[in-house]
């Protein structure tokens, strides 16, 4: 057998099986970024910050089909189906980047959107309402307290009408010592939570991004493969030759 017909071969029925592994790999980490915003949601408002994620969970949902596509049509040397195998890769190919891309604009947003979105959430705690669960969620979850740090809580309602104490979320592992009083900042966990929330979004995305990035050079060179078997099985050969032959 021809070397580049047996070396392309090889590549497709690799990317195929990548397919279907890639697809559930993809529906991992989309759901697992979408989870991660759905416990934030008080403090991440903009809907288009997901738009990454959703663009990688559609990508999961027909990837294995045209895993078993790719390799029935690389094994039988079938144009029509090597051509839609194409065609499929390059369009996933082009998602993914419009994925990553979505990724490097909305990163340069967080922090101003963080920023604005956690002021607004943490002026509006009360101790009971929807903003009151999202903050302690996030200050136990992510052991921080207050905006930039525990010293912002001065700036809100809660302080005031609460003896200048902050909420029992900051406090170090629930110590039943703790009465958030700001003159007792050894009880306290005393970063800011726009910073560690924001950490915890890029690493997640950087992540994802790899991924991602690492799923496209593989589609690369699939449709390189894809064209050297269609152009070489059309000018030098005719029928259907094996991969073991």
């Amino acid at each position: 057998m021809d070397c580049g017909i047996f070396t392309s071969k090889t590549v497709l029925l690799f990317l195929s099986l990548v397919f279907c592994a890639a697809g559930a790999a993809l529906a991992y980490i989309g759901s697992y970024v979408i989870h991660s915003y759905n416990n934030f949601d008080s403090f991440i408002q903009d809907k288009y910050a997901l738009v990454p994620a959703a663009i990688t969970i559609g990508i999961s949902v027909v990837m294995f089909v045209f895993g078993l596509l790719g390799c029935c049509s690389t094994l039988r040397e079938s144009k029509f189906g090597l051509s839609f195998f194409f065609l499929v890769i390059m369009m996933m190919f082009a998602a993914e980047v419009a994925a990553l891309v979505f990724s490097f604009i909305y990163q340069g947003k967080i922090s101003g959107d963080l920023e604005r979105s956690m002021n607004e959430s943490f002026s509006m705690y009360d101790g009971q309402g929807t903003e009151t669960k999202g903050v302690d969620y996030l200050q136990s979850q992510l052991q921080c307290c207050g905006v930039n740090n525990y010293t912002s809580w001065a700036n809100t309602t809660w302080f005031s009408s609460q003896n200048n104490t902050v909420p029992l979320s900051c406090c170090k592992n629930s110590t039943t010592q703790c009465t958030g009083r700001l003159d007792q900042p050894n009880l306290l966990n005393v970063a800011g939570c726009q910073v560690k929330l924001q950490s915890l979004i890029e690493d997640v995305w950087g992540y994802a991004m790899l991924v991602i990035l690492g799923f496209a050079v593989v589609k690369f060179f699939g449709m390189t493969s894809v064209c050297v078997i269609t152009c070489r099985s059309g000018n030098r050969r005719s029928g259907y030759q094996p991969l073991y032959a």
